[in-house]
C-alpha cells in the first residue's frame, strides 16, 4: 500500500473495542458507552446548575465527540481496503491491510481474507509477467536464427546446401514443438481433458517411447536400460502417457552426463491396483526443498558439467498433468543412486468428474525443465 501503511496499521492497533469477535456486539458496547457518558454529563451538569437548554447541546456535542473517535478504530480497515483496492485496480499488487493482532471481528477477518486475496492477485501478476518474459525468450531465439539464415540466403552470402537447409528446418521443429507445449499448457489451465482408454503394455509403451528419444540423443552416448515386467498391463490414453513418458525420460536425458545410462523400471503396486514407473538418472540430485517446484511452469533445473541446459520449463508440468487425468501422480522420491522420478498410474482409472480439480489447485501447480 502506500507509504502510511504502516502508521495505519499502528493506529488500528489502538481499537478501545476490537477484542469483540462480533462486529455488533462492538457496535453494541459503543452503543452503551455513549448512552452512560451522555446520562453522566447531564447528570453533571444538572449539579453544576446548568439549565436544560445549555446542558443539552453540550451533552449531544461531547458524545458526538466521543462516538466518533471510537468508531474510527471500527472503520480504519475499510478505508485501508478502499484505498488498497484503489491501488490494486492501477495495477499494484504489492499493497495490503495492516491489523492488530486482536482484530477478531468481520472486519478483521474480511481484511485477512483481502490480504490473502492479494496475495493471490501478486502470484498471478508475477506468473503472468514470467511467463511473457519466457515465451518471448523462447520464441526470439528460434526466429532470430532462422531470419538470419534466410536474410544470408536471400543476399547470396551463403548457399542453401542441404546442410543448411536443415539448420532451417531443426529450427522451425524448434518453434513448432514450443507452440505445441503452450497448446498443452492451456490445456493444463482448461483442467481436465477427454481421454481415450485403452488397454496398454507397459513394456511395449516404453519401448516404443525410447525408441525416438536415443535417436534423438545419438550424439551423447546415453543408454537407457529398461527393466519392466512383460505382463505389466494399464488403461489409459496412449498419447497422453506417452507423452508424460517421453517428458520424464528425456529430462533425465538432459540431466545426465555424456555416455552415462538412465534406468526405466516398473512394476506392480500393493494389491495390484497401481502401476509404478521409476526413471532414474545416476549419480546426480535433486535437493528435497525444490523437489515439488521443479513442477511449475517455466521454472527451468541448473544442469551440471557435461549436461545439456535449456528447455521451455514445461516439460514437467504437463508430465504431472497428464499423470493427474489418469488419477496418479509424479515425484521425485529418495534414491541412493541418483534423481528418481516415481510415476505412480491406477490400473484402472477413476470416473472422470473425480479427476476435476479446482482452478485454484490447478494454478497452484508447478517443472523442473522438461522438453
Amino acid at each position: 500500500m502506500s507509504d502510511d501503511a504502516p502508521e495505519r496499521g499502528h493506529a488500528d492497533g489502538q481499537r478501545p473495542i476490537g477484542v469483540f469477535s462480533s462486529l455488533r456486539a462492538e457496535l453494541s458496547v459503543l452503543i452503551v458507552a455513549a448512552t452512560i457518558l451522555a446520562f453522566v454529563i447531564a447528570w453533571l451538569l444538572s449539579i453544576i446548575g446548568i439549565n436544560g437548554w445549555l446542558s443539552m447541546p453540550v451533552t449531544i456535542v461531547v458524545t458526538l465527540a466521543f462516538t466518533y473517535l471510537t468508531s474510527r478504530g471500527l472503520t480504519r480497515p475499510l478505508g485501508q481496503m478502499r484505498d488498497a483496492a484503489e491501488a490494486m485496480a492501477q495495477g499494484d499488487y504489492s499493497v495490503r491491510v495492516h491489523l492488530n493482532k486482536d482484530s477478531n471481528d468481520e472486519i478483521g477477518q474480511l481484511a485477512e481474507s483481502f490480504n490473502a486475496m492479494a496475495d493471490e492477485l501478486e502470484h498471478a501478476d508475477q506468473m503472468r509477467r514470467d511467463m511473457i518474459a519466457n515465451v518471448s525468450h523462447e520464441l526470439r531465439t528460434p526466429v532470430s536464427a532462422l531470419q538470419a539464415m534466410v536474410e544470408n540466403m536471400a543476399d547470396g552470402v551463403v548457399e542453401p546446401t542441404p546442410a543448411n537447409m536443415e539448420n532451417i528446418l531443426r529450427q522451425t521443429h524448434r518453434l513448432s514443438d514450443f507452440i505445441s507445449f503452450l497448446l498443452d499448457m492451456s490445456r493444463v489451465e482448461a483442467g481436465a481433458s477427454s481421454l481415450e482408454l485403452e488397454r496398454l503394455n507397459v513394456a511395449g509403451l516404453i519401448d516404443e517411447t525410447v525408441g525416438p528419444l536415443e535417436y534423438a540423443d545419438a550424439g551423447h552416448g546415453h543408454t537407457i536400460e529398461q527393466r519392466i515386467p512383460d505382463d505389466l498391463v494399464v488403461e489409459g490414453d496412449e498419447a497422453r502417457l506417452r507423452q508424460l513418458l517421453t517428458n520424464i525420460i528425456a529430462n533425465a536425458l538432459k540431466h545426465s552426463r555424456d555416455d552415462t545410462a538412465v534406468l526405466v523400471e516398473a512394476h506392480a503396486g500393493e494389491r495390484g491396483e497401481t502401476v509404478i514407473i521409476n526413471v532414474v538418472n545416476f549419480g546426480s540430485d535433486i535437493p528435497k526443498e525444490v523437489r515439488n517446484d521443479i513442477f511449475r511452469r517455466f521454472v527451468k533445473g541448473t544442469s551440471g558439467p557435461g549436461t545439456e541446459s535449456g528447455g521451455t520449463g514445461l516439460g514437467l508440468s504437463i508430465a504431472r498433468w497428464a499423470a493427474k487425468l489418469h488419477g496418479g501422480t509424479v515425484q521425485v522420491v529418495d534414491d541412493p543412486r541418483g534423481v528418481d522420478f516415481e510415476i505412480t498410474l491406477p490400473v484402472r482409472p477413476p470416473d472422470p468428474q473425480a479427476r476435476q480439480e479446482p482452478a485454484g489447485a490447478r494454478n497452484g501447480e508447478a517443472a523442473y525443465d522438461g522438453q
